[in-house]
């Protein structure tokens, strides 16, 4: 996330340098890394910048950062971002592949997994620092990719809604975790489920909060004499 001071023009000034050039180019991002319980989701988004520049800038500027959106909002440039989209895709890493694979992996494979939907292009503009492992084509890195970047702003807006929507069906599945409202992260909310419940199939069992949960069931109760 960008701070407040970062001057509006920036915004999509690397994505209209690679247009300069006559490349086509997609935004990545990911949803859900910091959550205790559920999939992670990642998005990739080409983008139509022709139609983009059309819309109304109150319009345009609701393509930024998941994170700092409403639900409302998210569900009201969700239609928009699908209508001006050359090419899109939402993909997931399951809890198991959490488990297994740690989070850093994890969200490498949901991210190739979105990027091999999301049709051919030439750039892959991917926010944060790390470059994807195993992915063998042009790509580059953006801190803060979501502020500066529409086509990584859209596919976090994409993942973030895609996983919400799964978590609220999960809320059902699971009931009285809470998981409509949370949708995962570590609130208090949360925790005081945990406590009350235990852990259930979507909670990652290799995040610290939840392995010190099942250590500490694993522990015989003492009881004073």
């Amino acid at each position: 996330m960008a701070g407040a001071n970062a001057p509006q023009r920036d915004r999509g000034r690397i994505e209209r340098r690679l247009l300069s050039q006559g490349l086509l180019f997609a935004g990545v991002d990911e949803v859900g890394r910091g959550c205790l319980a559920g999939p992670l989701h990642a998005g990739c988004v080409v983008l139509d910048w022709s139609r983009l520049r059309k819309l109304p800038s109150s319009t345009r500027s609701l393509i930024r950062d998941s994170k700092q959106l409403s639900a409302t909002q998210r569900e009201r440039i969700l239609p928009v971002i699908e209508d001006i989209s050359l090419g899109r895709h939402v993909a997931s890493a399951s809890v198991e592949e959490i488990n297994e694979l740690g989070i850093v992996a994890a969200c490498f494979l949901a991210m190739r997994r979105a990027i091999a939907g999301c049709g051919a292009f030439d750039v892959l503009l991917v926010d944060g620092k790390l470059r994807i492992s195993g992915y063998d084509g042009r790509q580059e890195t953006i801190v803060k990719g979501d502020y500066y970047c529409f086509s990584i702003a859209a596919a976090s807006i994409l993942a973030k809604t895609t996983r919400d929507q799964f978590m609220r069906q999960q809320a059902l599945v699971f009931p009285n975790y809470g998981f409509d409202a949370h949708v995962g992260y570590g609130t208090k909310a949360h925790f005081a489920s945990i406590s009350k419940l235990g852990i259930c199939e979507l909670h990652r069992k290799t995040f610290a909060p939840i392995r010190d949960h099942i250590e500490a069931a694993k522990s015989p109760t003492l009881h004073s004499r």
